[in-house]
């Protein structure tokens, strides 16, 4: 396990998966993250890459051939090198090899940046093209934060406020993982949406294209919660398995195949493409309270 600290938060991430898997505050004497009771959840913070959510039917189509991939891709199974570790900054980092371009047939390096600043965690994803032609990819958070955060508070006491008006439907999710075609209300000129188990009943929320572009999880009840920034995703899923007490606040540069999704590659939804050598960088943000 990895450490990094400053005089507010203390973090540790797993090399495996490059996985967040604690973010304590000092001052509050509280832990943030799910801690991965494997009779709810195993885990508490994968990284979603190269792909994230269901592929339809597993698999997908890239030039002429058909590659399987499992839900939110391979890298928060595999185990990742520290490239650079600092007191309160880790980067790891995941290099294509042969076991990778079996399932999926770019080379690439995949890097994970975790920064601390203050009371706020910075997660930065890197995507490095180091093939000779395009890569397409998607890449997305999973953070699991506990819930309820504080003693004497409940699951239903806490809210996510938006930091705009939103009118969004979410977007169902079928019985294989695959989003459907349909949009259900959600959300009417309205920045607050009430948190309880129900809301996950029929699996995660959805959203695309917010118009915010963080949100905050508080209650009334309680000082403590946490500011989330997701600049730059132009999906955000919220879930928590049934019954447990986490919510997960994931903010993705990609989604799950729709119910209709041809399987080739080049048309997913929400894919990402790179020319040879570019980079893709995009960071997600936490400001813990």
């Amino acid at each position: 396990m990895i450490s990094i600290a400053n005089n507010q938060l203390q973090v540790k991430i797993d090399p495996r998966g490059a996985e967040l898997k604690s973010v304590f505050h000092k001052e509050n004497n509280l832990e943030y993250i799910w801690q991965g009771n494997p009779a709810f959840w195993a885990k508490s913070s994968p990284v979603l890459f190269p792909i994230v959510g269901e592929l339809k039917e597993k698999s997908y189509r890239y030039k002429g051939r058909s590659y399987q991939l499992s839900r939110h891709g391979f890298a928060r199974d595999k185990e990742f090198t520290v490239s650079r570790q600092e007191e309160s900054a880790v980067t790891f980092s995941l290099e294509s090899s042969d076991e990778t371009r079996a399932v999926y047939p770019f080379d690439f390096i995949f890097s994970l940046t975790y920064t601390l600043e203050a009371n706020s965690l910075r997660v930065r994803y890197g995507v490095s093209n180091k093939g000779a032609e395009e890569m397409l990819f998607s890449v997305g958070g999973h953070p699991a934060f506990n819930l309820p955060l504080a003693e004497g508070t409940t699951y239903n006491d806490y809210r996510l406020e938006f930091a705009r008006e939103e009118t969004t439907g979410r977007w169902p999710i079928s019985k294989d993982g695959l989003i459907e075609k349909t949009p259900q209300p959600l959300l009417q000129n309205s920045d607050r949406l009430p948190l309880s188990k129900d809301l996950f009943a029929k699996d995660a929320v959805v959203l695309k294209q917010l118009q915010s572009d963080s949100v905050q999880l508080v209650s009334d009840k309680t000082p403590h919660g946490l500011e989330f920034f997701f600049e730059g995703f132009p999906y955000l899923g919220l879930w928590a398995a049934p019954g447990a007490d986490f919510l997960c606040i994931e903010p993705w540069c990609g989604i799950a195949d729709s119910v209709d999704a041809s399987g080739e590659l080049a048309d997913k939804e929400g894919i990402n493409k790179l020319t040879a050598g570019e980079q893709f960088e995009v960071e997600w943000k936490v400001r813990f309270f």
